[in-house]
């Protein structure tokens, strides 16, 4: 009977962790998508890969929420379990309430795990996979941006402005500033047209003038017709990997290379490991591997919620208690991570203190339910 009764706890437990995970995954990604949309309105790519860089980005979204997630779906199942008189079971099944909350940590640690897994090598992976999707994606929605009357800087080193666009397309008086490579080139023509040719954006120019500026030599000549390739052009998009989006495993060699002065091998190495970058480096590797010890800290926060039945006058007030104290914890373990690594003295507070609030409060409950 037991047994079956545990079996229920994990079982409730898990499905609204997961109902609640995926329905405020993807609320909290559809927000952030909307920013994303930058990338096509401002940087000129395509829908395609503004939707793949969205996807992308859902593990991480859901790697940051599973403290909170765990957070409320212990205490709905918990206060839950007290409305529907279900404690009550549980005790004269011959559960203690100590046991009962040695299973709620148990529960805990397997998604302490669960988060490091997700930290460490999913969330990092996925927002890998989104940045080198980004960087490899052509800006295929270039010629929406063009608007009458306004310069367009989408791509780096190139400049361009439209002082009309016809309906059938072609454009009025172009003016291209090109200086994405050592020589400058300007660039002026009457008409003009972004064409696709081989899966590659050729802007066709006719009736202009090409200005070419290379040190102290300017040479100018006229065109009736010139093809000026978008194609070798990049998005203004950053490019370059975050140290969220590196993998552990090349961070913890960077933490090791700073720290111990331990040579890596060069094959993996993808980061450019400075010593002015331990600080964000070490922050991270915090997130990912340390931050999830709160998770069995929450576990036996709300574990308070079963020391008072629903009949006690003090029980609502006590609920109340425990739900603003867990959050207050939430948010302690975000902010202390920012400072984790400020210094010596506050990474050894960071590290101990997680500890030290879970004996104290598990010693507290202990003493309060070693006799029910």
């Amino acid at each position: 009977m037991k047994k079956l009764i545990f079996r229920k706890i994990f079982k409730d437990t898990t499905f609204l962790f997961i109902l609640l995970s995926i329905s405020l995954g993807v609320i909290v990604w559809t927000l952030q998508a909307v920013n994303y949309l930058d990338y096509v309105t401002q940087d000129g790519h395509g829908l395609k890969t503004y939707f793949l860089y969205s996807i992308f980005n859902f593990p991480k979204i859901v790697h940051r929420l599973i403290p909170f997630v765990f957070f409320i779906s212990l205490f709905l199942i918990i206060t839950g379990y007290e409305l529907k008189n279900e404690l009550v079971i549980f005790w004269t099944n011959g559960i203690t309430k100590l046991k009962f909350a040695n299973k709620i940590i148990y529960i805990s640690i397997i998604l302490f795990f669960f988060q490091i897994f997700i930290g460490s090598f999913v969330s990092p992976l996925f927002q890998y996979k989104s940045r080198m999707h980004l960087k490899n994606s052509d800006i295929n929605f270039f010629s929406s941006l063009i608007k009458e009357g306004k310069f367009i800087n989408a791509v780096s080193g190139l400049t361009i402005f439209i002082e009309s666009k016809n309906i059938d397309g072609t454009f009025k008086n172009i003016f291209i500033d090109d200086s994405s490579k050592k020589n400058t080139k300007m660039i002026y023509a009457r008409n003009g047209k972004i064409v696709d040719t081989n899966n590659k954006k050729i802007f066709k120019l006719s009736k202009g003038k090409v200005i070419n500026k290379e040190k102290s030599k300017i040479n100018v000549f006229e065109f009736d017709k010139i093809d000026f390739s978008l194609s070798e052009y990049s998005s203004n998009t950053i490019l370059v990997p975050k140290i969220q989006e590196i993998s552990s495993t090349e961070l913890i060699f960077c933490s090791l290379k700073t720290t111990l002065k331990i040579e890596i091998d060069k094959k993996i190495r993808i980061l450019n490991c400075t010593t002015s970058l331990i600080e964000e480096v070490n922050q991270e590797l915090f997130k990912r591997f340390y931050k999830p010890i709160y998770i069995p800290l929450i576990a036996i926060i709300c574990s308070f919620l079963i020391i008072l039945p629903k009949s006690s006058r003090n029980y609502k007030s006590q609920s109340r208690l425990i739900f603003l104290f867990g959050f207050l914890i939430l948010i302690f373990s975000e902010t202390t991570l920012r400072y984790s690594t400020n210094s010596n003295l506050f990474m050894a507070m960071y590290i101990i203190l997680p500890w030290i609030f879970f004996l104290i409060i598990y010693t507290i409950f202990y003493m309060k339910v070693k006799n029910v």
